[in-house]
Parts: C-alpha cells; sequence; structure tokens
C-alpha cells in the first residue's frame, strides 16, 4: 500500500474509534461496582465459609509432592545399595585414568616403532642372503608371541 492509502485508513479507523467512544458514554448505564471481598451492607470484608471448595491452586497441587520425592529417593537408594558400589577405590585411581591417556598415545608410538625396526630387519637380512625367503606373516607372529611371552612374565611378577 502507499503512504497516503496507509494515512486514509488510519484516519478512517480513529474516526470509528471516535464515534464508538461517543456513543458509549451516552448510553446512559452508570458504571456498577461490583464488590467481591467487601460486603457493603456490614462494611467489612468477606469471609470464606470453611466449607466452601478451594480452587485448583498450585499449593494444592504441589502439596504432597516433597514428601513423594523424598519417599522415591529413599527407595531408590535402598536398591542402590550395594557393597560393591560403597567400596572405596584406590588411592591413585585418578593418576592412573590421567596417566592411561599419555600411555595409550605412547603405545601407538611403540607399536609404529616396533613395526619399523622389523620392516628394517626384514630389509637387511633379504639384502644379504637373497636365496632365502623370508615369511612376512610368520615373522610377525613370531614377533606377537614374544611379546605375549614377556608380557605374561610381567604379570608374573
Amino acid at each position: 500500500m502507499s503512504l497516503a492509502a496507509n494515512l486514509e485508513s488510519r484516519k478512517e479507523r480513529l474516526e470509528a474509534l471516535r464515534r464508538r467512544k461517543e456513543a458509549g458514554e451516552g448510553d446512559g448505564k452508570p458504571f456498577a461496582f461490583k464488590p467481591r471481598n467487601y460486603d457493603p451492607e456490614t462494611r467489612t470484608i468477606k469471609k470464606r465459609a470453611l466449607g466452601e471448595a478451594e480452587e485448583d491452586t498450585v499449593e494444592n497441587t504441589v502439596e504432597g509432592l516433597a514428601e513423594r520425592i523424598v519417599a522415591e529417593d529413599e527407595e531408590r537408594r535402598a536398591q542402590d545399595l550395594d557393597l560393591f558400589n560403597i567400596a572405596p577405590k584406590r588411592p591413585n585411581w585418578d593418576l592412573k585414568r590421567d596417566m592411561d591417556k599419555k600411555l595409550n598415545k605412547l603405545e601407538r608410538k611403540t607399536q609404529a616403532a616396533i613395526h619399523t625396526l622389523i620392516r628394517q630387519r626384514l630389509a637387511a637380512q633379504r639384502g644379504g642372503s637373497e636365496g632365502e625367503s623370508l615369511d612376512l606373516a610368520g615373522t610377525i607372529n613370531a614377533k606377537a608371541k614374544a611379546d605375549a611371552e614377556d608380557s605374561d612374565d610381567e604379570d608374573d611378577d
């Protein structure tokens, strides 16, 4: 819409609002005050009867919620109570956890270095004795067995 069209529509709406206000003031109905909590006859505050049903409020909704939560928590704790769950950890568990990250990285580098040394040794043997055929898979399996025996020896200590 153009600016002039917007201006005309706004003028029409304002004029209609003005007419409605003028018509509303002359309808002859006086303002009626409706006291809800005040009794004009006795000039006191109305008191609720004890028997009246209260509205559904947040307080009524959450009335027993805290007790239920505490009871459920106690049940869950009773189920979770197990001797293995409460056993103390070793004093150095956090040090082992921190060192495992570093040791994993070192283990990868160690394995890469071992593979490089095996390749160099095989290349040197091929260069020295060309007549012998070497089995690469057999050499790697032999190395794995030797490593397994070394780790078994360490476990026995």
